[in-house]
């Protein structure tokens, strides 16, 4: 008998289109693009987790490559991960699936999550379906846009299952994938219209995530941050008018200045003409853009830092004034959010003050609003400093100077939120803190990308100064565990660097 090909699993639209189907539940996102509701899929497929058996397969390649002293990589016969919270790898089978196959499933399972799955934010949901369709592309029709994309993807997807089961080799395979992406994507850049397409910008965000999941940043500043940052500027309006663009520019714009704020970088352009393309309705853009005011701030206190004389008490006084009325937007924002979006106080069973939320992402999003509002009121600080000893006993400035006490009683409020928040937005309690079991293998119960979006919130904590030694430890225990459960090497990095890195004041 002649064995005619393994029988598609996609979804009845998929094949009627001949379009590989993502299998995503309760329907593939390729039917929600294409605007028609998906059929659904054969009924013959099923669930089970074959983790303990694609580790033996591991453990087999390795001593037998051992043995032949060349590297091989096997072919298992399980792929895809569907969509759930705990980290476990589950897969569904499919018939000779590939290593690159399963890495991709397990990496949008781990990385990806669209707002249509019940999450208040997406994060990379629109990467499948755009993956989909740049592999989907034959050889000859693939741009260098898409075929950067489709590498940077599948370099992404192999270290980070390479980090998952402990497969050196395939991080030999995916440095080779990223060398490649790195050479298609310089290709597009050379051509505008490449240049600003959706495939273009989604390939450096991958880059920068294979850089933070390798831990292989030069020091602590990624390699692709300005390729970000100028290319939404390139792209400009035109990214705004879709929901994958808009995404696409939440996701790079949040890790830029989450960079620049955290490590006191300079911005090469001004937000100024996003502010009216942003919807003030929403809490994510709303905070993007009292961030970038945190920037400006920040950079016109370091031209002060330098300068006392007493000609620059006036810039002194407007740039606390500034700063002081910012802090006010941020306290308002955090005032003015729907109700799903409110921390829960609530006591755990051993008596602690725990804070939790009704999502994970809101957690997130709360610890970045309080990490931003304490650079901004550090920065107040040091203004203090700068402009006492420049305005001397002069009484029309010293209410200007009343404030210092309760500043830091603010940021010493604001890290304490944040550690109580920890056991909950790390998967050790449930949102009425009740304790969540611990897995044999102890893996957090979150998946990378919620550890992903708390690593530098966390790190500006342990690192600016002002929290107590517990609350370092704890942050820093926290950043390594993150490391070693979900295989992103930049917290291990963060965890080190703790103790050592203090983030500037002005």
């Amino acid at each position: 008998m002649v064995y005619g090909g393994r029988p598609s699993t996609g979804c009845y639209l998929c094949l009627k289109r001949k379009v590989r189907c993502d299998e995503a539940l309760p329907e593939c996102r390729n039917c929600i693009v294409y605007g028609r509701p998906c059929p659904g899929y054969r009924p013959d497929t099923i669930f089970r987790d074959e983790t303990q058996k694609v580790q033996r397969l591991v453990k087999k390649n390795r001593s037998s490559s051992t043995g032949s002293g060349k590297t091989q990589v096997t072919t298992p016969r399980t792929v895809e991960v569907p969509e759930q919270k705990c980290s476990t790898v589950s897969v569904r089978q499919l018939a000779d699936s590939t290593w690159e196959e399963r890495a991709i499933c397990f990496f949008f399972d781990q990385y990806t999550c669209s707002s249509d799955a019940g999450q208040c934010i997406s994060h990379l949901g629109f990467l499948p379906s755009l993956y989909a369709l740049c592999r989907d592309a034959g050889e000859k029709e693939c741009s260098a846009s898409s075929a950067s994309l489709r590498l940077a993807v599948d370099a992404t997807a192999l270290v980070t299952l390479s980090n998952e089961i402990r497969e050196p080799s395939l991080i030999v395979k995916a440095r080779y994938l990223y060398g490649m992406a790195l050479q298609r994507l310089r290709q597009a850049l050379e051509s505008r219209t490449q240049a600003v397409r959706d495939e273009t910008l989604a390939s450096v965000v991958l880059l920068s995530m294979f850089e933070d999941i390798t831990g292989e940043r030069n020091g602590l500043a990624s390699s692709h941050t300005v390729g970000l940052e100028l290319l939404m500027k390139l792209r400009g309006v035109s990214q705004f008018g879709h929901a994958q663009g808009r995404d696409l520019f939440n996701f790079a714009y949040a890790h830029t200045h989450t960079e620049f704020l955290a490590l006191g970088d300079k911005p090469r352009f001004k937000a100024d003409w996003i502010v009216g393309l942003l919807n003030s309705a929403d809490p994510v853009h709303r905070l993007m853009l009292l961030a970038s005011k945190v920037s400006q701030i920040f950079l016109e206190s370091s031209s002060l830092q330098a300068s006392t004389a007493a000609e620059d008490v006036g810039r002194l006084v407007s740039c606390m004034e500034d700063a002081k009325s910012v802090d006010l937007e941020l306290a308002a924002w955090s005032q003015s959010l729907p109700e799903i979006w409110l921390p829960l106080i609530i006591y755990s069973q051993t008596h602690e003050s725990l804070m939790t939320y009704q999502q994970i992402s809101i957690a997130a999003i709360w610890n970045y609003y309080r990490a931003v509002r304490i650079i901004l009121l550090k920065v107040i600080l040091g203004l203090f400093d700068l402009l006492a000893p420049a305005v001397g006993d002069r009484r029309e400035y010293s209410e200007l100077l009343q404030d210092e006490p309760m500043i830091r009683e603010s940021i010493q409020e604001m890290i304490t939120d944040v550690c109580r928040s920890i056991p909950f937005a790390f998967g050790h309690v449930d949102a009425m803190g009740n304790p969540v079991p611990t897995s044999s293998e102890g893996k957090l119960h979150i998946r990378a990308f919620q550890g992903y979006n708390m690593l530098w919130p966390l790190w500006y904590i342990s690192s600016c100064g002002l929290a107590t030694p517990e609350q370092s430890h704890q942050v820093r225990t926290v950043l390594a565990r993150v490391g070693s459960t979900l295989g992103i090497k930049l917290a291990l990095i963060l965890a080190g660097e703790g103790g050592k890195y203090i983030a500037p004041t002005t």
